[in-house]
């Protein structure tokens, strides 16, 4: 089981930040080979769910509420170290992340950008695909919209 952390942006310690942009950089650009901009100033008005096992970051998503990146509330940069994935923990991730945004938000819309090959893992938290399937960075993705 994962030590959940919630923290706005200006609660986050340096150190976190570092683990977040590192952890991030780790999976989304080294390890997925893709090269875009993460730091995209939306971390600012995002709330981060961090998820800790022995005291390193391992899992973390971020959220948004409505109309800060889409019409409805959404869940983004949902990832988990490479090494720690067989142990189900984006179950974890995004189980905390959905309670965030119903606890916080008061909203049960979720609006998220998943990329293609993970669709019957979002399928299996409640969300469905909606649209076509569309090209982010150079990877396949999909909306998905739970509600």
């Amino acid at each position: 089981m994962l030590n959940i952390s919630i923290k706005t942006f200006k609660e986050l310690s340096l150190e976190e930040l570092y683990a977040i942009l590192q952890l991030r950089s780790e999976v989304f650009v080294v390890e997925q080979d893709c090269v875009y901009q993460d730091i995209d100033y939306k971390d600012q008005n995002a709330l981060h769910i961090m998820g800790f096992k022995n005291d390193k970051l391992i899992a973390y998503t971020r959220v948004f509420k409505p109309d800060d990146y889409f019409e409805h509330a959404s869940i983004g940069r949902v990832l988990v170290k490479e090494g720690e994935r067989h142990l189900k923990y984006g179950y974890d991730i995004m189980t905390a992340s959905i309670k965030v945004i119903e606890e916080v938000y008061n909203e049960t819309k979720i609006k998220i950008s998943a990329q293609t090959y993970l669709k019957r893992f979002y399928n299996n938290l409640g969300f469905e695909a909606v649209g076509d399937e569309y090209l982010e960075d150079g990877i396949p993705h999909i909306g998905m919209l739970k509600s």
